[in-house]
């Protein structure tokens, strides 16, 4: 009895402390271009740490380039939870089993020049009945690394790939 109390009140707090986190969540100063439609508010900040893959790829016209090939991340609060994972797709997926795939709507450069750019992506799919399920629109901003690679891609390295360290704010609204 005792066990199932704890096990009980300890789901409460956590329940209580996700929508208290939801609920301080203020929307980034970003760009025109990347703010959401009008109606949707934001209700979810997820810190990404990982990396940004890119494979050194021949184009058709014969040249060589870094491809970008996916992100792969974790995901958590400001507080150190533990929130999921964010991999090709773009795909953003919850400890809880939810999952929303974006599509790029919106790019911007950024501040900072040495760093992907900042997006803002519709949710093209949503599953699950947690955490993303209700995403319709999702904000890349702060981004630090992640842009490919500064050496040469030609034939002496093709299909080499990289991992470039990156983090990044992901902003979710509904």
């Amino acid at each position: 009895m005792r066990v199932a109390t704890s096990l009980l009140a300890a789901a409460a707090f956590s329940l209580l402390l996700a929508c208290s986190t939801a609920v301080l969540v203020g929307a980034p100063d970003v760009p025109a271009a990347l703010r959401p439609p009008a109606g949707q508010t934001v209700y979810l900040e997820a810190l990404a740490t990982g990396f940004q893959i890119y494979e050194c790829s021949q184009k058709s016209d014969a040249s060589y380039e870094w491809m970008f090939k996916a992100p792969e991340a974790s995901l958590a609060t400001r507080s150190g939870q533990q929130l999921g994972t964010h991999y090709a797709g773009p795909t953003w997926a919850s400890t809880d089993g939810s999952v929303v795939v974006g599509e790029v709507k919106a790019k911007d450069p950024g501040p900072t020049a040495s760093a992907i750019p900042w997006l803002l992506l519709g949710a093209k799919t949503n599953s699950g009945t947690g955490v993303f399920s209700g995403a319709r629109s999702i904000q890349r901003v702060s981004t630090s690394g992640g842009l490919a690679p500064s050496e040469p891609c030609g034939a002496g390295n093709l299909h080499t790939v990289a991992r470039v360290p990156y983090t990044a704010s992901y902003y979710f609204y509904r």
